[in-house]
C-alpha cells in the first residue's frame, strides 16, 4: 500500500474507507498524521505529549489486525486524548508541574476500549491546569493557540483536544467537561463537542477535579463522529461507581439521518439575557428559526434558577476540587519539595506544584467547608443544585431539547480576561448549568462572527443523547457549518 497524501480533515467514515478500500494502511496513515501534527503544532501547541515513534510502532500494531476489520470498528482511528485521561505508559501531566513526571500504570476504562475497538491513541493534549479554567491559559507548560486566530484562546480546559479537532490534526479528541470545558472550546474553535448525561462515560482513569460533575466526552467535526465515539465508549463500568447504564440499548450511530420534524424545543429566555453579546444572541436565534424550517416546534420558555448557577458550581466545584487535590502532598507521587519537617514539606510542594488558579479554586473550596461557613455556602449551593435541576426535569416533561448559547461571546484574545477572574468565569455562564443538573449537552457550530466560530448549545433530559445527536445531524446537513475551515487550512489547499 502507497502513501497518499490525503487532505485533512477527514471523518471516521472517510478514514475507514481508505483502509477498507485498502488505499492506505494505518502505518502511513499515522505517518501522514504525524507530518500534519507536527507542521501544525509547532505554530498551535495544541499536544503535550506526542511523540512520531511510538505513534508508528502503535499503528504496525494495529495493522496486524487488518484481517479483522469488522471486529475493530475504529480501526486505525487516530484519537487525541486530554491530558487529564490516564494513558498507561504515556505521561499524564494534567498540564501541571504537580505532574510533569507522572506516567499511569493503568489505562482509563475510556482508553482501553478506544484501544480494544482498534483506535490509535496519538498523543496527549494541553488543557488548563487540573482542567481549571476557560481558556488553556492555565497550562503550566505553555498555552494553546485558536487555529481559526492565533491571537486568541481555544477555550477551555480541553483547548488542546479542540485546537487538534479543529487544525485538522485528527479527527476526533476526548476531552473532559466539568462546567463547559468540552462544549466551550469546541464553541471557540467551531466545532462539535458532547457533554454527556452524567455516568454514562466511566470516570475511571480520569483525574478528579470536581467529581460530581466531570464527565469525559468526544470532540469531532460531525454528528456522526461523536456518535461512534459513544459507541465505543458508552458502558456501564464496574471501576466507577458512579458509572449509569443507558435504559436504551440501540448504538447511537443508528439517530444519524433520522428526520426532527414533530419535535419540540424550549428557548430558556434566561439563557439569552444580559451578558450575552447581541451578534451571539442573533445567530442563536436563527438557528432555532432553521429548526422550525426542519419541522421543531420551537417556544420561548424559562429556567429561573439558571441564574443563581454560576454561584452554586464555583461553590460546589471548588469545594470538591479541595478534596480531590489534597492528595498532591509530596508523599505518594507527584512533584516533592524538601522541607525540614512534614509541614514544611507539604506546604512547599503544595506552593511550587499548583499554579494561581489552582491554588484559589483550592482555598475557595477549603474555606466554603469550613466549620462555620459549610452552611452559609455549601448547603445552600446543593439546595440550589437540587432546584435547579428539578425545574430543568419539568421543562424535558414539555420539550425534547432546549436551545442557548455555548458561550456569551467569541473567543477572546490572551491577557484579555486573566486579571480578573470572575469576568473569566462568566464566561461558563451558559454551560454550567448542565453540569450540575448531569444532563447532556452538546456545541454545534452555527456561524461567524468577524471571522470567529460561534456555537449553538443543545440540551436534551437524562440519556437523551440520541435526540442530540439526531437534531444536530439534520441542523449540520441542513446548515453545513460543520464545514468551516479555519483561514490557514483553506490557504493549504
Amino acid at each position: 500500500m502507497s502513501s497518499h497524501s490525503f487532505a485533512h480533515p477527514k471523518t471516521i467514515s472517510e478514514i475507514r474507507s481508505l483502509y477498507h478500500n485498502e488505499k492506505v494502511s494505518v502505518p502511513d496513515f499515522a505517518e501522514l498524521t504525524a507530518s500534519n501534527i507536527e507542521k501544525q503544532d509547532s505554530r498551535l501547541g495544541a499536544f503535550l505529549n506526542f511523540d512520531r515513534k511510538s505513534l508508528i510502532s502503535r499503528a504496525q500494531e494495529i495493522e496486524k489486525q487488518r484481517s479483522n476489520l469488522e471486529k475493530y470498528p475504529l480501526f486505525g482511528i487516530p484519537i487525541a486524548v486530554k491530558d487529564n485521561i490516564s494513558t498507561a505508559g504515556i505521561k499524564t501531566t494534567c498540564g501541571s508541574k504537580m505532574l510533569e513526571n507522572y506516567v499511569p500504570v493503568y489505562d482509563a476504562s475510556v482508553i482501553k476500549r478506544l484501544v480494544d475497538m482498534g483506535a490509535l491513541i496519538v498523543g496527549k493534549t494541553n488543557l488548563d491546569e487540573f482542567g481549571m479554567g476557560s481558556s488553556t491559559e492555565n497550562s503550566a507548560f505553555f498555552p494553546t493557540k485558536n487555529p481559526w486566530d492565533t491571537e486568541r484562546v481555544p477555550g477551555g480546559s480541553s483547548g488542546g483536544s479542540a485546537a487538534a479537532v479543529a487544525a485538522g490534526m485528527v479527527p476526533v479528541a476526548l476531552g473532559s467537561d466539568t462546567g463547559g470545558s468540552i462544549r466551550q472550546p469546541a464553541a471557540f474553535t467551531g466545532i462539535l463537542g458532547l457533554k454527556c448525561t452524567y455516568g454514562l462515560i466511566s470516570r475511571f482513569g480520569l483525574v478528579a477535579y470536581a467529581s460530581s460533575l466531570d464527565q469525559i466526552g468526544p470532540l469531532a467535526r460531525s454528528a456522526e463522529d461523536i456518535a461512534l465515539i459513544l459507541d465505543a465508549i458508552a458502558f456501564k463500568d464496574a471501576k466507577d461507581s458512579t458509572s449509569a447504564a443507558d435504559p436504551n440499548s440501540e448504538l447511537y450511530s443508528k439517530s444519524i439521518g433520522k428526520s426532527i420534524s414533530g419535535l419540540k424545543a424550549g428557548l430558556p429566555r434566561e439563557f439569552l439575557a444580559e451578558g450575552i453579546s447581541p451578534a451571539v444572541k442573533e445567530l442563536v436565534l436563527k438557528a432555532a428559526e432553521k429548526f422550525e424550517k426542519l419541522g421543531v416546534k420551537v417556544e420561548e420558555t424559562s429556567i429561573p434558577s439558571v441564574k443563581y448557577s454560576l454561584a452554586a458550581y464555583y461553590i460546589i466545584a471548588t469545594a470538591e476540587a479541595s478534596s480531590n487535590l489534597a492528595r498532591f502532598d509530596g508523599i505518594r507521587y507527584g512533584h516533592r519539595a524538601e522541607g525540614k519537617d512534614i509541614l514544611e514539606l507539604y506546604s512547599s510542594t503544595r506552593a511550587e506544584g499548583f499554579g494561581r488558579e489552582v491554588a484559589r479554586r483550592i482555598l475557595l473550596g477549603t474555606f466554603v467547608l469550613s466549620s462555620g461557613y459549610y452552611d452559609a455556602y455549601y448547603l445552600k449551593a446543593m439546595k440550589v443544585r437540587k432546584l435547579l435541576n428539578d425545574e430543568i426535569v419539568k421543562s424535558f416533561n414539555k420539550y425534547d431539547f432546549l436551545i442557548t448559547p455555548t458561550t456569551p461571546d467569541t473567543a477572546f484574545k490572551f491577557g484579555e480576561k486573566t486579571a480578573n477572574p470572575l469576568e473569566m468565569y462568566l464566561t461558563d455562564i451558559c454551560t454550567i448549568a448542565v453540569n450540575l443538573a448531569g444532563i447532556p449537552a452538546i456545541s454545534v457550530p452555527c456561524g461567524l462572527i468577524n471571522g470567529l466560530p460561534v456555537g449553538v448549545q443543545l440540551l436534551a433530559s437524562r440519556f437523551g443523547e440520541r435526540t442530540l445527536i439526531s437534531v444536530s445531524d439534520a441542523y449540520l446537513r441542513d446548515t453545513k457549518f460543520n464545514e468551516m475551515v479555519p483561514p490557514f487550512m483553506k490557504e493549504e489547499h
